[in-house]
C-alpha cells in the first residue's frame, strides 16, 4: 500500500460538532475516493460516528429529496446529533445483520441471479416438443404463473388432522384436548360457545361422537350465541330459559379453521411457531419439493431444470456457464442453426452470470447455492453477498458504509475481500469502513481511532491520518496491535483430561465423519468460511450432547416462517464415548438477551433482583410497605402509568415516520414519583439503572452480591454499558459476553462443556484478551472450553486445534488437522496453518 499524504487525497468529508451517543462533539476530516477504517476498543463511538452520524446525515439528505408521501415507506433513521457535515456524497451502508425473516428471499434473489437464470430458461431453454415459450415469471415459485398449484410455491403440503390438533384424547374439553385451540380467554371463550351450543365439556374427547368431533375441529361454520361467563352447563340452560342478560354474544371458530387463520393472518412470529405444531408437513406430491409448476420444470438448461441449477453450489454454476460463456460461434450445430437467437440469449446471460460468480466465488462464498435462504445466512456471509453486488453494480461516487465485512471470515478470505473493496474504490468510491481485523486497519489509507475506552470513557477521536502516524499516539491502545509488537503467551499447553469422540456424523457438508474433542481444555475449530465448523460444533456437537443430558436446547434458527423453511438434519451421528465427565451444556450464542426494550443487562444477569431488594430494604421503603416489586418497572404499582414503564412514548407525525420521545410525565425515569422517592445511597431506582457497570462497581462496592455480578460484567469488557440498557440496543458479540458473564457468575462445579461460536466477532485485539482470560478461567475450574473462530491471538492461545477444511462447501468438511498450535501450523494441507505459523513467530 503507498503511504499517502494528506495533499494526496481529492477532497475531503468535513464533519463538527458530533454528539451522536458517547461522541464528545467531535470534528473531523476524512479523505473522500479512500478506505478510510474507524477502529477502536469495543464501545468506543466508531460506530456512532461511521453509522450514526456519517450514514444517518447522507441517509436524511437523501431522503430530503424525496417527496413526504414517499418518505413515509422509508425505514427512516433519527437526524442525528451534529453540526455540520460538509462534501458527505450519498452513501450506502452495508451493515452486520441477520437474513429478512422471510425465507422466500434467498442468495439467488438478494443478488439478482435467480432474474438472470429465469431470463436465460424462458429465451435459451430446451423446451419439449410442442410446449409454447414461457416468459421468466413463470419460473419464480413467488408469482401465480410459475408456483405448483397444489402447494403454492411451498414445496411441502400441510395437513391439520386430529391427531395433530387433539394430541391426547383422555382429557376433556375443559381440559384443553383440543390444544391447537387458543389459550387463555379466547379458549375459554370457544368452550363456553360449546357448552351453549349443547356439546358436552366434561367427558372424555375419545368418547364424543365422531360426527360431534368432526364438527368441532373442521367445520367451517361460525355460529353466534349468547355466553354465560363462568357457569356450569345446567345453570347456562336455566340462564337461557329466564331470559337473563348474557355476558356477551360469543362466535365459533372451528380448531382448523382458527390454525389456517392464525397462521395467514398473525404478525406475531410466536403465534405462528405455536400454531404451526398443528400443521404436518410433507413433500409435495406434484412438484417433489421443487415448488414451481410442471410447465415449467420441463424447460431444461444444460440437462437441468431450473430447481435442480438453484440447488447447485456456486462454484459448480461458474464451472456449467463458463463454457457458455466462451462459446464460440465458428462451427455452429444444427441445433444452433435453427434456433441461433437462443446461443446469443445463453452467451450473453452466461457472460453476466460468470462475472458476478467471479465476485462472489473471489469473496469465499462459492459454497453456497441460489436456492438458501437467507435467514440461514451468518451476517458475514450477508453482508459480502450484498458487497458483491455492489461490487458489479458499477455505481460510481458513493460511500460505502461497512460494519466489520471481516467478521466471521479466515484471514484467507479477508484478503479476497480486500481486493473487493480495493475494486469498489478503483471505481471512484469511498469506504468508510467500522474494523478491528487488524489487517483490515493495516489496509487502510487513512485511520480513525476512536477512544481512548468504551462508553463514557470514549467518544473522542484520538487520531485521524495515514496509518503510519497512528505509533506516535500514546492513548491509542490499537497502536500496539498495528505495530506486530510481541504478543506473549500466558501460560503453558494443558494437556487433555479425556476424550469426547463422535463419529458417523452426517449432516451439510460433513459425511460420516469422525471427530474427538479433547476434554478440560480450551479448543479452538478453525476452517475457511463454510468448511463445516459450525455444523460440527454448533449444530451436531450441541445436539448430540444436549439429547445425552436430557437439556432442551434452543432452536439457532432465527424465527421466521417455519413452514416455508427447509430444516437441515443431522443425518447421522453419535456419541462413542466421553460423555461420563460432562455433566452441563452451556452454549454462548450471539442472539439477542431479548427482543424488547424492557429486557436489559440488569435483568438478564440476575442483578436486578438483588438490587431491588437493597431498595426494598430502605427504611423509607419499609415505612411504605414497599417490597422488592414495587421497584420494577414492568410492575404496575412501581412503573410510571402514562408510558407503561417504557421510559418513552411514540408520537406519530403525519408523513413522516413515528418519533419516540421521552415520556413528558416520568421524564424518562419510567418509575412513578413515590417510588423514586426511594432512595438508596442517595439514588434512586432509576439513577442506579442509568450508570454505567463501571460506575455501579464502585456504588456497589459494599455489597458483595451485586459486586461480584457487576465485577465479572467489567471483566468482560462491558464496563462501559449501563445497567438499563435495552437489550435491543445491544450487538450481537455485546449480548454474548452479557451471557458469559452470567454465566461465570455461577458456582462452578466443573464438568461443564462451553460451546461458542466466534465470540470475537465485533471485539477489539484488546478485548478479546480480556475475553481470552475469562475463558481460561472456566477451563481453570474443570470445564471444557470450545470454540469456533478466526482470530489468530485466540487460536495460538489454545490447548488443541482442530482445523476443517480443507476448502469450503463440498471441499470440505473434513478433519484436515488436530493437535496443539505448533503442530498444526505444520499440516501443508491446511489453509489456517501459515496464519497460525505466522502468529506462532510473534510468541
Amino acid at each position: 500500500m503507498t503511504n499517502k499524504k494528506k495533499q494526496d487525497f481529492t477532497g475531503f468529508v468535513r464533519v463538527r460538532g458530533a454528539r451522536e451517543h458517547n461522541l464528545k462533539n467531535v470534528d473531523l476530516d476524512i479523505p473522500r475516493d479512500a478506505l478510510v477504517v474507524f477502529t477502536g476498543v469495543s464501545g468506543s463511538g466508531k460506530s456512532s460516528l461511521a453509522f450514526g452520524t456519517l450514514y444517518a446525515e447522507a441517509q436524511r439528505r437523501y431522503l430530503e429529496s424525496v417527496s413526504p408521501y414517499a418518505r413515509r415507506l422509508f425505514n427512516q433513521m433519527a437526524i442525528p446529533e451534529v453540526d455540520e457535515i460538509e462534501g458527505l456524497p450519498p452513501a450506502i451502508a452495508l451493515q452486520q445483520q441477520r437474513g429478512s425473516g422471510t425465507t422466500r428471499s434467498s442468495v439467488g434473489s438478494v443478488t439478482t441471479l435467480s432474474n438472470l437464470l429465469r431470463m436465460l430458461y424462458s429465451r435459451a431453454g430446451d423446451y419439449p416438443a410442442g410446449q409454447p415459450i414461457i416468459y421468466a415469471e413463470s419460473f419464480s415459485p413467488n408469482t401465480p404463473e410459475g408456483a405448483c398449484t397444489e402447494c403454492h410455491g411451498l414445496g411441502r403440503v400441510y395437513e391439520i388432522t386430529e391427531k395433530s390438533m387433539v394430541p391426547d384424547d383422555s382429557l376433556t374439553i375443559r381440559e384443553r384436548a383440543i390444544a391447537a385451540w387458543p389459550t387463555a380467554w379466547q379458549g375459554q371463550n370457544l368452550r363456553e360457545i360449546l357448552m351453549m351450543l349443547g356439546y358436552d365439556v366434561d367427558i372424555p374427547w375419545r368418547d364424543l361422537p365422531k360426527k360431534e368431533r368432526d364438527w368441532i375441529l373442521f367445520t367451517d361454520e361460525q355460529p353466534s350465541v349468547p355466553v354465560y361467563s363462568g357457569l356450569s352447563a345446567q345453570q347456562m340452560k336455566q340462564a337461557l330459559k329466564n331470559k337473563m342478560e348474557p355476558s356477551y354474544m360469543g362466535t365459533f371458530t372451528g380448531a382448523k379453521r382458527y390454525v389456517q387463520q392464525t397462521f395467514a393472518n398473525t404478525q406475531s412470529q410466536l403465534m405462528k411457531k405455536r400454531v404451526s405444531k398443528y400443521m404436518l408437513s410433507s413433500e409435495c406430491p406434484l412438484c417433489h419439493g421443487k415448488r414451481l409448476r410442471r410447465e415449467s420444470l420441463s424447460v431444461k438448461f444444460a440437462g437441468l431444470d431450473i430447481a435442480d441449477i438453484s440447488r447447485l453450489t456456486l462454484s459448480r454454476l461458474n464451472a456449467i456457464f463458463s463454457s457458455y460463456a466462451a462459446a464460440k460461434t465458428t462451427q455452429p450445430t444444427q441445433a444452433e442453426k435453427d434456433h441461433p437467437e437462443k446461443t446469443i440469449v445463453a452467451k450473453r446471460i452466461a457472460e453476466d452470470l460468470i462475472a458476478r460468480l467471479h465476485v462472489m466465488l473471489d469473496l469465499g462464498l462459492g459454497y453456497l447455492t441460489l436456492e438458501r435462504s437467507t435467514p440461514t445466512l451468518s451476517p458475514g456471509e450477508l453482508q459480502r453477498l450484498r458487497l458483491a453486488t455492489q461490487v458489479r453494480s458499477n455505481l460510481f461516487g458513493v460511500v460505502y458504509v461497512l460494519d466489520e465485512p471481516s467478521a466471521g471470515l479466515h484471514p484467507a478470505d479477508t484478503e479476497a475481500l480486500l481486493r473487493a473493496l480495493d475494486r469498489l474504490k478503483a471505481a471512484g468510491n469511498s469506504l468508510f469502513v467500522v474494523e478491528h481485523e487488524v489487517d483490515v486497519i493495516r489496509h487502510a489509507d487513512w485511520i480513525v481511532d476512536v477512544g481512548p475506552a468504551a462508553g463514557e470513557m470514549g467518544g473522542h477521536v484520538l487520531y485521524s491520518g495515514p496509518p503510519e502516524g497512528l505509533h506516535a499516539v500514546q492513548a491509542s491502545v490499537t497502536r500496539h496491535y498495528i505495530e506486530q509488537k510481541e504478543i506473549h503467551q500466558h501460560r503453558p499447553i494443558r494437556s487433555p483430561k479425556g476424550w469426547l469422540r463422535l463419529e458417523g456424523i452426517t449432516r451439510n457438508n460433513l459425511r460420516q465423519l469422525d471427530a474427538s474433542f479433547p476434554l478440560g481444555v480450551f479448543t479452538s475449530v478453525t476452517g475457511v468460511s463454510g468448511s463445516g465448523k459450525s455444523s460440527l460444533v454448533s449444530q451436531v456437537l450441541v445436539e448430540l450432547v444436549a439429547d445425552q443430558l436430557g437439556q432442551e436446547i434452543e432452536s439457532t434458527e432465527e424465527e421466521t416462517e417455519s413452514l416455508e423453511t427447509a430444516k437441515v438434519i443431522t443425518e447421522g451421528g453419535k456419541i462413542v464415548s466421553g460423555m461420563e465427565a460432562v455433566k452441563r451444556l452451556v452454549r454462548v450464542d450471539q442472539k439477542p438477551i431479548g427482543r424488547t426494550p424492557r429486557s436489559n443487562l440488569a435483568t438478564y444477569t440476575g442483578l436486578f433482583d438483588h438490587i431491588r431488594k437493597l431498595f426494598a430494604a430502605t427504611e423509607l421503603a419499609k415505612k411504605h410497605h414497599f417490597d422488592a416489586g414495587r421497584f420494577s418497572f414492568n410492575v404496575a404499582k412501581g412503573r410510571c402509568p402514562h408510558c407503561e414503564g417504557e421510559g418513552f412514548v411514540m408520537v406519530e407525525l403525519l408523513f413522516l415516520p413515528s418519533v419516540y420521545a421521552p415520556c413528558p410525565t416520568c421524564k424518562g425515569t419510567r418509575y412513578n414519583p413515590k417510588t423514586l422517592e426511594i432512595k438508596y445511597r442517595g439514588s434512586n431506582i432509576a439513577e442506579v439503572l442509568g450508570m454505567t457497570v463501571d460506575t455501579a462497581c464502585e456504588f456497589f462496592a459494599n455489597e458483595t452480591q451485586v459486586f461480584r455480578a457487576l465485577d465479572v460484567v467489567k471483566q468482560v469488557g462491558l464496563g462501559y454499558l449501563r445497567l438499563g440498557q435495552p437489550a435491543t440496543e445491544l450487538s450481537g458479540g455485546e449480548a454474548q459476553r452479557i451471557k458469559l458473564a452470567t454465566e461465570l457468575q455461577r458456582t462452578q462445579h466443573g464438568n461443564t462443556l462451553y460451546i461458542l461460536d466466534e465470540p470475537t466477532t465485533g471485539l477489539h485485539p484488546a478485548d478479546v484478551e480480556k475475553l481470552m482470560v475469562q475463558l481460561d478461567k472456566l477451563v481453570e475450574q474443570g470445564n471444557t472450553v470450545i470454540v469456533v473462530e478466526h482470530d489468530m491471538h485466540v487460536i495460538a492461545a489454545s490447548d488443541w486445534v482442530i482445523d476443517i477444511g480443507p476448502d469450503a462447501g463440498e471441499g470440505g468438511g473434513k478433519i484436515v488437522a488436530s493437535g496443539p498450535p505448533a503442530e498444526v501450523a505444520k499440516v501443508n494441507e491446511s489453509r489456517t496453518a501459515p496464519y497460525l505459523k505466522k502468529h506462532l513467530k510473534k510468541i
